[in-house]
């Protein structure tokens, strides 16, 4: 008996060595952590429990029998988040550079079998040099695998990927079909092909974190939904992160302990608005304004600003929020904004998550470069996420709200619970100025009377009356008391039933 425990314990120390002191101290000298090391920060302390320790691959091709290493290359097992179960792999760079063989295919495949069987989210830390080519298509069906389950666990489980190192060619196809990505700057790419193999296609000569790095895919590709400064930072906001989100599709999103008046009024919102419709404001000040201590976690921050996606807690309780930004193309929506803004919602409302839209919207970003990039599907994917979203939708509307725009930002018409209206708000098909010239274009000429006509437009729809008028708006509210009327909001909706009628699954305008 002593004699196996013995063995046990050596092939454990083994196992957690990883490939060996070299290599660790090699992960080291590039500022990254290893496999184990970053599941402990992860995760509660004395909560990790491992699967597969013991396993290796079973390749004999190149005298790969000659070298094999406990675990293959990937840890993977379960622990808890602040208490909440969680399923985790991490690739562990040292051992192979992290390539994915069979065995560590299925390893990975194993625990997100569990995750999908007993309902908790599964949480990837990816550090792979990609395929093992040693074993050629075994590898390559490995992914396939994972990949499958990936889709399968859509909307039933959340899914968060976190690139730590190189991921790269079939790699990356499994992140991009999980719910978020966050990256760590300097130290993690993404692409489907190398620099070298861009410099023999295109000739074009570019570097790996120009290529897929994090900076890259935070604000240009949109890949990414957040990238920090190393791993300990990365993980610490994945935690965060964590807290926001339910355990599955069934689930509610997890209460928290607040300690914000619900009934709070902030009178600084009275004038957040600018008189003159023409001059920007900070969105982001009236959704800290509005959220339990003022905490925000936002999503894609770098990406589309012209859009705010995050989330916040109002009584304890997660809230999705969208909010166009008048700091940043005026908060027109683009191509970017309601593909960003689409899938935002898309992933709350397959969760349970309410979503707060907070709308200063002058319509679709005009221009060939939009019309010829297909703003017109890309708008109807917002206008499709609202509409077949059945969660609580509470709508504050706080100045512009014109044309389709005001439609596609969760309206009444798509089904809003509460619509909000402030003061300030302008509900109307289009600006003053624009209405004028087409209703009265004969006119044009004199600028006595097209200001006369301007003014005669604006007081009849620059405020949101009319809308409240046809019960398109349910309530125009003080600024100030915002919060205590979203928080009463969401309160009454907190039993809400709703359904679509029975699909096998929507087609989404993709």
């Amino acid at each position: 008996m002593n004699d196996i425990v013995s063995e046990l314990e050596r092939r454990r120390v083994e196992a957690r060595s990883g490939g060996g002191a070299k290599r660790v101290a090699a992960q080291h000298s590039k500022g990254k952590l290893t496999a184990r090391e970053r599941i402990e920060l992860l995760l509660d302390e004395n909560s990790f429990e491992e699967f597969d320790m013991f396993v290796t691959h079973r390749c004999t091709d190149f005298g790969m029998e000659q070298t094999k290493f406990s675990g293959d290359g990937v840890v993977t097992g379960w622990g808890t988040i602040n208490g909440r179960m969680v399923y985790v792999f991490s690739q562990d760079f040292t051992v192979f550079g992290g390539s994915l063989s069979e065995t560590h295919a299925a390893k990975i495949c194993k625990i997100m079998d569990m995750a999908v069987q007993n309902q908790a989210p599964v949480i990837g830390l990816n550090d792979s040099g990609g395929a093992r080519i040693q074993e050629g298509v075994a590898s390559l069906a490995g992914y396939a695998e994972v990949f499958q389950r990936n889709i399968l666990a859509s909307g039933v489980i959340p899914q968060i990927s976190v690139i730590m190192g190189p991921c790269a060619g079939g790699a990356v196809y499994s992140p991009a079909m999980t719910d978020f990505i966050f990256m760590v700057q300097d130290s993690s790419y993404m692409f489907v092909t190398g620099p070298d193999v861009v410099k023999t296609v295109t000739n074009e000569i570019i570097t790996a974190e120009e290529l897929g790095g994090a900076t890259t895919h935070t604000t240009k590709s949109s890949v990414a939904d957040g990238a920090y400064s190393n791993d300990v930072e990365t993980l610490a906001e994945v935690r965060r992160f964590f807290d926001f989100l339910p355990l599955n599709n069934r689930d509610k999103s997890p209460t928290r302990p607040f300690y914000d008046d619900p009934a709070r009024l902030e009178h600084s919102l009275d004038t957040l608005a600018p008189e003159n419709p023409n001059v920007p404001y900070d969105m982001k000040e009236l959704i800290l304004k509005i959220a339990d201590e003022g905490d925000l976690f936002e999503v894609k921050e770098n990406f589309a600003k012209n859009i705010i996606t995050g989330f916040i807690r109002l009584e304890g309780s997660t809230v999705g929020v969208v909010a166009n930004q008048p700091m940043v193309l005026a908060g027109c929506l683009d191509i970017d904004s309601s593909r960003k803004a689409a899938r935002f919602v898309r992933f709350c409302d397959s969760f349970d998550i309410p979503l707060l839209t907070l709308v200063d919207v002058p319509g679709f970003l005009p221009g060939t470069s939009q019309e010829y990039g297909g703003i017109i599907v890309h708008g109807a994917k917002l206008l499709f996420a609202f509409g077949e979203a059945t969660v609580p939708k509470v709508t504050v509307i706080t100045r512009k709200a014109y044309g389709g725009a005001y439609d596609v930002m969760s309206s009444k018409h798509l089904r809003g619970d509460y619509n909000y209206a402030w003061p300030s708000a302008q509900i109307a098909v289009m600006g003053a100025k624009g209405a004028v010239e087409i209703l009265y274009r004969s006119e044009i000429n004199d600028s006595e009377l097209v200001k006369q006509r301007t003014e005669e437009y604006e007081n009849r729809f620059a405020n949101p009356f009319v809308a409240a008028e046809k019960g398109f708006i349910d309530e125009v509210i003080m600024p100030h008391s915002t919060r205590l009327r979203v928080c009463r909001a969401f309160a009454t909706l907190r039993n809400k039933k709703a359904q679509n009628p029975w699909k096998k699954h929507d087609n989404i305008p993709l």
